[in-house]
């Protein structure tokens, strides 16, 4: 009897957000293919999913063109590391998630060892860099896009391409009743909260959490009655969020939707947080900041006028973006202000969130992306 070789599917994803969607996908493909084996590239959501780490989302956490240079012999050890085992493993896809400068890169050398590549979740580059398309074309049997603008870009490429919608559908609405949510998270439900999501990886809350919490200082003086809370990804070390324990702020651990379900307004770093508050209906201020110079060296590279994601899925500006000189705490009380009370401001941007959501598909996203990932995986 000829034993027959197991199915098996290598997956990279380098970011939080990133390792949820493909820690779904993996159970989507397990109900499909039950003796399925993965590995690669992740975190703790996909190691419960009995998935194989060659390393960890927290070894690959960087921002940054000139931050990364400190770490290129590592990254470079664990890239190397992970096309030896695709080499020697002979999965059967390899599905890509994002995290472009290390999976593009990945791409060339599995199309090189014969090894298709789904990439799931767009690399951005009708953001910046839109010159990576060829090599897209060239390395990726099938792009999965999650974003409905995305997919015209690809077609006029001759890229591969299927829309599925953002798997967040499925998992971030907005609250019914926020004081229930307040109260939940231990926090006074008749005052007013105000959510602080300074960003997934520590360089980034290092860069974005001091301007936040200086615009909180001034919001306090006007409005003593808020409450701020901020919502700290688990991964991310304590001592990150020592400035927020001194300034009075409630941290709360892996909660960021019960945090903007409580919230009234929200401070948001810009990124896939972004779109988790439009799905839960909260307005919002986007901020950012990264160091001088690798702002420097990166803006002739970008294609954009703006830079939030929501913005970029209504089409128009929609929530106030305040990035590098623009993000100063003066500009972050003064906008987040105008979101607090009932009024045009308010209104305005509740009905453009809603708009987004809308523009994000009608859900099952994962599902689909599953099945388009088993024409790779059934039998020729």
């Amino acid at each position: 009897m000829v034993q027959q070789t197991p199915l098996r599917v290598l997956i990279s994803c380098g970011e939080p957000s990133g390792e949820f969607y493909g820690a779904e996908l993996v159970t989507e493909l397990r109900k499909r293919v039950p003796d399925l084996e993965v590995f690669g590239l992740g975190g703790d959501r996909l190691a419960s999913e009995n998935v194989h780490l060659l390393a960890h989302l927290k070894d690959l956490a960087v921002v940054g063109l000139v931050e990364v240079l400190s770490h290129l012999r590592r990254l470079k050890g664990l890239f190397d590391s992970v096309v030896h085992d695709a080499a020697r493993l002979r999965p059967n896809v390899a599905v890509l998630i994002d995290y472009p400068d290390f999976n593009l890169r990945l791409a060339r050398k599995l199309k090189q060892l014969g090894i298709p590549v789904v990439y799931y979740v767009s690399p951005q580059l009708w953001a910046w860099r839109r010159g990576r398309i060829k090599d897209v074309k060239r390395d990726v049997a099938k792009m999965l896009v999650i974003f409905p603008f995305e997919e015209q870009i690809y077609r006029d490429a001759a890229v591969p391409v299927a829309f599925v919608g953002h798997p967040l559908i499925d998992h971030v609405h907005p609250p019914a009743d926020r004081a229930l949510v307040a109260r939940r998270l231990g926090l006074d439900p008749s005052r007013p909260v105000v959510a602080l999501l300074p960003g997934s990886r520590n360089k980034e809350v290092a860069f974005n959490l001091p301007p936040i919490l200086g615009g909180v200082e001034l919001l306090r003086q006007t409005r003593p009655e808020l409450q701020f809370v901020l919502a700290a990804a688990p991964h991310l070390r304590s001592g990150a969020f020592r400035g927020a324990e001194g300034a009075g702020v409630a941290i709360v651990r892996d909660a960021t939707r019960d945090v903007l379900s409580a919230a009234r307004a929200a401070i948001v770093a810009s990124g896939t947080a972004t779109v988790e508050t439009a799905l839960t209906r909260t307005p919002m201020v986007v901020v950012y900041r990264i160091s001088g110079l690798t702002y420097a060296l990166g803006k002739p590279l970008v294609n954009l006028t703006n830079y939030a994601m929501v913005n970029l899925i209504a089409g128009r500006t929609v929530v106030t973006e305040l990035i590098q000189k623009d993000f100063t705490k003066e500009r972050v009380a003064a906008e987040t202000l105008r979101l607090l009370d009932d009024g045009p401001p308010r209104s305005a941007m509740l009905k453009d969130l809603d708009e987004v959501r809308e523009k994000l598909g009608k859900g099952g996203a994962t599902v689909l992306a599953a099945d388009q990932l088993m024409e790779f995986l059934r039998p020729s």
